[in-house]
């Protein structure tokens, strides 16, 4: 009898150790838990048994959660605390608008963009290092359009880890339904900066029909973090072509809603031919599909 109660006592030991290393893991992650009324809380789960999932909040402080109403739970990887506020990763942190930057997608994450509903593009992170997206614009669906399909693979090169980062890449496109060919763009791009603040300096070369456009886009954007849920972005370019350049600037950000990023800018376009001001509306989002950095 006496083995008996050693041996109970043992196990009992051994399984509180157990659920206390489980607890103390969970409580140094952060954790996205959606409901299936359509709720979603993020903090950081302190205790949980089988029925109920205690989660602690920066704005609501501790809540129950049973286990019953949750619809999924995952874990936020690429956050941080500034301020006693959990600032939610970028959902796009390897693109501004539309131009890439030296960053790249990590290995198995993937994201959906669409800009002013007809511009549709998926991007995939096949390695730390190389991704590659494919896009079309489905111009078809009024009266058979033939319609743009495109891929753009990209590699991406850390030089100074989280500091300094070198990215190259094409836009290659073609028209379907037409005999015209490929048409696009080679890049490369130096980036300074973290994901959440950088500057990007990048030179392209664009082509089409088999002839290559004489001088290069220039493009130079930057990207700043305004707090929790925001950034500033502003991306630019200088284009020259039959000797005439046309500067195009950019201004505006991205707000972070749940996991999905909104994009809006103003796009002003400028050249010694223009004489009236013309400012072109922005408007897109950007909306994680899977993740290394999500995890169920």
């Amino acid at each position: 009898m006496k083995k008996l109660s050693a041996l109970f006592l043992l196990f009992a030991v051994l399984g509180c150790k157990y659920c206390y290393s489980q607890v103390t893991a969970d409580s140094a992650s952060v954790f996205r838990i959606e409901t299936f009324d359509g709720n979603i809380f993020i903090g950081n789960i302190i205790s949980e048994d089988t029925t109920v999932v205690v989660l602690k909040t920066t704005s609501l402080g501790e809540i129950r959660i049973p286990k019953n109403d949750i619809k999924s739970r995952t874990i936020l990887k690429q956050v941080k605390y500034e301020e006693g506020k959990i600032w939610l990763p970028n959902p796009q942190s390897s693109r501004y608008f539309w131009a890439p930057n030296g960053y790249g997608l990590e290995k198995g994450t993937s994201y959906y963009q669409n800009i002013w509903i007809l511009y549709n593009q998926f991007s995939f992170g096949l390695t730390n290092n190389f991704s590659v997206g494919a896009g079309f614009l489905p111009l078809f669906l009024f009266g058979g359009t033939s319609s743009p399909f495109w891929i753009v693979p990209k590699v991406s090169i850390p030089v100074v880890r989280d500091k300094f980062n070198i990215g190259t890449g094409a836009f290659l496109g073609t028209i379907l339904g037409e005999d015209s060919g490929v048409f696009g763009l080679l890049y490369g791009t130096t980036t300074f900066g973290s994901r959440d603040k950088n500057i990007s300096f990048g030179l392209a070369y664009g082509f089409a029909g088999g002839d290559w456009l004489n001088v290069p886009v220039i493009n130079i954007s930057t990207m700043i973090r305004t707090g929790p849920k925001g950034y500033f972005i502003s991306e630019n370019y200088v284009i020259s072509a039959e000797g005439e350049t046309v500067v195009l600037i950019s201004l505006g950000g991205r707000s972070i809603i749940r996991n999905i990023g909104l994009d809006y800018s103003l796009w002003i376009p400028i050249g010694a031919e223009m004489d009236t001001f013309v400012a072109i509306p922005f408007l897109g989002i950007t909306i994680p599909m899977g993740s290394k950095n999500l995890k169920k």
